[in-house]
């Protein structure tokens, strides 16, 4: 008989709380929902966003130019001008938004796809920034049926101010 009044307190202790499972799912529901859980149900780290929502590296971003000139402040003839942010290219008649395809990203690259408007017109480009130099170049190179040839080599804005 002191078995049994052992063994049917510890069996209600078991089923009242259902070792727990009821409450993990819950809380894995409650994160995915918040957009907290990527892939095959692993958590993400907190602050850092999910690969598809990356953006444009940071070291990437800011001001470049083909030439010296397009650095120089103020300048409304600076064609060769490209301003990067976190999420566009600006060059000077026309902005490409990142798309939702990035191919590859690390600190200093990127290769995803972007969509451009600019002149009235919208189109989307395959493109690859890379840096060089420890940070003072950038190169963009293009890919697709309309892509310009070679690649483009750029240098920071506003270096040593």
């Amino acid at each position: 008989m002191k078995t049994f009044t052992l063994i049917v307190p510890a069996l209600l202790a078991l089923a009242a709380c259902d070792g727990g499972t009821q409450g993990a799912q819950t809380d894995a529901e409650e994160a995915r929902a918040d957009g907290n859980i990527v892939g095959g149900g692993a958590v993400s780290q907190p602050n850092a966003p999910p690969p598809e929502t990356a953006g444009i590296p940071a070291a990437l971003q800011g001001r470049w130019g083909l030439v010296a000139a397009d650095c120089e402040p103020g300048r409304a003839d600076a064609k060769g001008l490209l301003t990067i942010t976190a999420d566009k290219l600006e060059f000077y008649e026309s902005v490409g938004t990142l798309g939702g395809d990035i191919d590859e990203v690390a600190d200093d690259s990127i290769h995803a796809t972007f969509d451009f408007t600019g002149e009235g017109m919208e189109w989307e480009r395959e493109m690859a920034l890379e840096l060089q130099e420890t940070g003072a170049a950038l190169v963009r190179r293009e890919f697709g049926a309309d892509a310009a040839p070679g690649s483009f080599r750029y240098t920071k804005c506003d270096q040593g101010r």
